[in-house]
């Protein structure tokens, strides 16, 4: 199958159901509705600045006290000023916010002066307006601020504290489950006796996080045959993602296990290097009557990179609800010619330079050293990518 063909598929499901979370607890959920202001931003005219709400031109008697964040001022006279802290809430009548810098006490007269040097219509000193947040500046009450499908973020949080929400509608996070699969591997030191360290047991669970996976479970499992189809039958994960048993050899007991466990496969073999025996199944359904998934990986590193970005990562942000990301923000431009193979996609490490991005060794199927410094995966076309010409970056996640 085409790898953009795979990609697709693996977009099909229907996102899961829609709960409510307090919003520290709707972190890494996507928004199953827009988010719509319940107030308007800010809520009442605030001082910009530390300094003195006047009203109309100066110079202004000075009123005592000070306004503070959180007061509820008394309405201020025409010719009169009052000293203010950024954040508050302006007095009714008052006209601007000279700020500390611009003006001058009188220490005898109780007089307020601007001393800014310019006529207060040059916009320096105490003009119509001047630092003041003006009610409704970021938004008014009713108004779409985030779109469903937008994934909550800290900032995401803040916002919807601010505009009056304490808990936000999402789409659940779908619930995986890992199944590293290998007699040759070891958990822990480093590698000896013919015996591998496993590399993916590590590297997977923050990946699949980042794109909104709850996991559930991590387990390393030997190459046996009944005990992968009793984990397969016996998981409650919405997805379960599997390492390793995707090809045909004498110890592969993936596909076999499937069968047996009535999956549907619905992707088997994808024309992409590395990874091209990755696989996508649709699981017989839980008790309770909920779809479930598995997405299949290849056993060597970067080749189970590669089938995460191309199924693991469409399945589950639909599964969460995510939007899609602009196609046109994930290209950019080749400073280099990209290699590419010679019939199928190629998913190459790249890092970003002055004029786009440029490939980087290290980039065979069992290999992470390319992948650790990495900015992004291109997608190569068959072929290869000339330079100057447009590719497709995907996201490698960061810290």
């Amino acid at each position: 199958m085409a790898w953009e063909q795979a990609r697709a598929r693996a977009r099909l499901g229907q996102p899961l159901p829609v709960v409510t979370r307090d919003l520290d607890a709707a972190l890494g959920h996507a928004l199953a509705g827009p988010l719509t202001a319940l107030t308007d931003l800010p809520p009442f005219d605030t001082s910009a600045m530390d300094g003195w709400a006047v009203a109309g031109p100066g110079p202004w008697r000075l009123r005592g006290g000070r306004v503070l964040a959180g007061g509820q001022p008394e309405p201020l006279g025409d010719g009169t000023a009052v000293a203010i802290a950024t954040g508050a809430r302006l007095p009714t009548g008052a006209s601007a916010v000279l700020r500390t810098e611009h003006g001058e006490a009188g220490a005898d007269d109780g007089m307020l002066f601007d001393r800014s040097g310019r006529p207060a219509a040059g916009g320096v000193g105490a003009g119509p307006g001047r630092d003041v947040r003006a009610r409704g500046q970021e938004c008014r009450a009713g108004d779409t601020l985030l779109p469903a499908g937008t994934a909550v973020t800290p900032a995401v949080v803040g916002l919807a504290a601010a505009a009056g929400y304490d808990r936000l509608v999402v789409h659940r996070r779908p619930r995986v489950e890992l199944l590293v699969l290998g007699d040759e591997l070891l958990e822990s030191g480093p590698p000896r006796d013919g015996l591998v360290r496993d590399a993916l047991g590590p590297l997977l669970p923050p990946w699949l996080a980042r794109h909104g996976a709850e996991l559930t479970g991590r387990r390393l499992l030997a190459d046996d045959f009944a005990r992968l189809r009793d984990a397969l039958r016996d998981s409650t994960a919405d997805v379960v993602v599997t390492t390793g048993s995707t090809a045909a050899g004498p110890v592969d007991h993936l596909h076999a296990a499937l069968g047996e466990s009535g999956a549907r496969l619905l992707v088997d073999s994808v024309a992409v290097r590395p990874g091209h025996p990755m696989l996508l199944a649709e699981l017989p359904p839980s008790p309770d009557g909920r779809p479930r998934h598995l997405v299949g990986l290849p056993g060597n590193p970067l080749a189970a990179v590669a089938g995460t970005v191309t199924l693991a990562v469409p399945l589950l942000r639909r599964l969460g609800g995510h939007a899609e990301p602009d196609p046109a923000a994930c290209r950019t431009a080749a400073a280099e010619t990209l290699p590419g193979h010679p019939h199928d996609t190629w998913l190459l490490p790249v890092r970003r330079v002055a004029h786009g991005v440029a490939p980087l060794p290290f980039g065979g199927p069992a290999m992470l050293r390319g992948l650790a410094v990495a900015d992004g995966l291109a997608v190569v076309p068959p072929g290869g990518v000339p330079a100057g010409a447009d590719v497709e970056i995907l996201d490698v996640p960061g810290p």
